[in-house]
């Protein structure tokens, strides 16, 4: 009753304000974890009730200790404010898409640029965080704080609710602390959907690693590179034009070139592809890997703020005299280009391509024979796809190309069944299938001038519902192969297979039978464009054993 009447009269005290906080985040907030421990919790037997009770508690003794640190006269009203309203969004995501926002995560969201972070707004989304986080931000930013403050007796109160909040973890853990050990030895992600302590820790390792570090001085790699001798008198008489096309959130399990039942690549499966069946990525996110698979380093030892400090594939191709262009439909490059020649598709447009926020990949191709013509000798020009970028899949491909349906035509894919997902995200699929044939077209057309080829490859893969997931972005220790496998395709011209001496069954049967990963990137372009320098590793090099020397 003392407490209510404090509430009416406007005299909350820190230490009050402080555990209400807690309370909110532990009942309310953290609901993508007590929905992960259901699930977690009903296969297993013999769990004691105890423990389960016990959970929310531990969670709101934790948070009321940390939440301590934070709340003090002048700053602690406006932290509150910004972590309830960002963790309202980390809740949507965890709650309805399983997304877990460690370090990698928050590159992501960072260099996302404002079309793709559009993509995610629905109502259901946008009701979610006024309700859960700007309505509580608003009581908090109304809250009538003591106005007395005894700087003493507030350190004192607090040390008094944080010991406390320390009693109660130690009763919890004398009395279940190997409940706790083996469900998070066993389930080590569930630390990571907490909120907000992960984003927070993720988020100020990332700040701290960007604008507090001292910057990793430049390394020029492969300062040897250079055209093969035939190359360059092949440049002289008929270039080779390579299109390497960078695919965006395709996953393997739904191509119908890997084994996949439905026809989502009707467009490509005549047209005398080799589809390598068993193909790893470097990361579940764009901003992973792409640099990585454009980096001499392997997934094992990638680093991002490395890779960014050394040269990558393109500014090696360039050094050795091979004419570049890429071009944009996605997110952006994450930097790879940042040395070579960019046009990026304008999603302001509206026409049969764009609707003023995004457009279709056949974008990418308008006047392709003249970019092509616009570069010199041997040549490649890079396509980056928005491909099956979701959850806004329905926006990947024009309606006259919807052929699996019914599909989901909105953002908040949370209210659209599975198999309406599904549809749509195969729908995505087939489109790509679709601009890859009309790439692969052109490059037909332009036989006479070069021996053309075309490498396509996707950067990571999608979960569609399997285990309760969406999207994609999981750590990569705990991903599903849904979002690590992903499709590799080559095409070439009988001009470009003699030129570079390839046997195709060769490749064929290693596509079937092989096992690849973006590790292989890096080294087969260098191979297959005739890169001498010793940062090429012919074991890496996917071509090198189906060439004739």
């Amino acid at each position: 009753m003392k407490k209510i009447n404090q509430l009416i009269q406007g005299n909350i005290s820190f230490v009050t304000f402080t555990f209400i906080l807690a309370f909110y985040f532990t009942a309310i907030v953290n609901l993508p974890v007590y929905k992960e421990l259901n699930n977690i919790l009903s296969q297993l037997d013999n769990v004691k009730v105890g423990f389960i009770i016990s959970i929310p508690f531990f969670f709101l003794a934790a948070l009321n200790f940390l939440f301590n640190l934070f709340s003090w006269p002048w700053i602690g009203k406006p932290f509150f404010i910004t972590l309830l309203i960002i963790s309202s969004m980390i809740s949507y995501a965890g709650y309805n898409y399983g997304t877990l926002f460690d370090y990698d995560m928050i590159v992501n969201i960072v260099e996302t640029d404002s079309s793709e972070a559009t993509s995610y707004l629905s109502s259901y989304s946008i009701v979610w965080t006024i309700l859960m986080g700007v309505i509580p931000a608003l009581l908090v930013f109304k809250a009538p704080l003591n106005p007395t403050i005894n700087l003493i007796k507030l350190v004192l109160t607090k040390l008094a609710s944080m010991l406390a909040s320390l009693a109660v973890i130690a009763l919890i853990a004398g009395l279940y602390y190997q409940d706790y050990a083996s469900v998070g030895r066993n389930n080590s992600y569930l630390k990571k959907m907490i909120i907000p302590t992960q984003f927070v820790y993720s988020a100020t390792g990332y700040v701290r690693d960007t604008y507090f570090s001292e910057p990793i001085p430049y390394r020029k790699l492969a300062m040897d590179a250079r055209q093969t001798a035939i190359a360059m008198q092949q440049a002289q008489s008929k270039p080779n034009l390579l299109v390497f096309v960078v695919g965006e959130t395709a996953r393997s399990q739904n191509y119908e070139l890997n084994g996949y039942t439905r026809p989502t690549n009707q467009y490509t499966r005549d047209l005398d592809i080799i589809s390598f069946q068993d193909v790893s990525s470097c990361g579940t996110a764009t901003a992973v890997s792409v640099p990585c698979m454009f980096s001499s380093l392997t997934r094992q030892n990638f680093d991002r703020a490395t890779a960014d400090s050394q040269d990558n594939l393109l500014d090696i191709l360039k050094r050795a005299n091979v004419s570049l262009l890429w071009k944009e439909n996605d997110g952006g490059d994450k930097g790879v280009a940042r040395n070579i020649t960019q046009i990026t598709v304008d999603r302001s447009r509206q026409d049969e391509m764009c609707n003023g926020k995004t457009c279709y990949d056949m974008a990418l191709l308008e006047n392709f024979d003249q970019d092509a013509e616009g570069l010199d000798g041997n040549r490649m020009i890079a396509l980056h796809l928005i491909g099956s970028h979701g959850p806004t899949y329905f926006q990947r491909y024009p309606r006259e190309k919807a052929t699996f349906l019914p599909d989901c035509p909105r953002a908040d894919i949370e209210n659209c069944s599975v198999e309406e997902i599904v549809n749509t995200y195969d729908n995505t699929i087939l489109y790509t299938d679709y601009v890859i044939s009309q790439a692969i077209e052109k490059l037909e057309s332009l036989e006479d001038k070069y021996n053309t080829a075309l490498v396509y490859v996707s950067d990571h893969g999608e979960s569609l519902g399997e285990n309760g997931l969406f999207l994609h972005g999981m750590p990569y220790s705990l991903a599903p192969n849904h979002q690590t496998k992903v499709p590799l395709i080559m095409w070439m011209s009988p001009g470009f297979k003699t030129n570079k001496q390839i046997n195709y069954d060769c490749l064929s049967q290693q596509a079937k039978n092989g096992n690849y990963s973006h590790d292989n990137i890096f080294h087969s372009i260098l191979g297959i464009m005739d890169i001498e320098t010793q940062e090429y590793e012919k074991s890496l090099d996917i071509f090198s054993t189906c060439r004739q020397s």
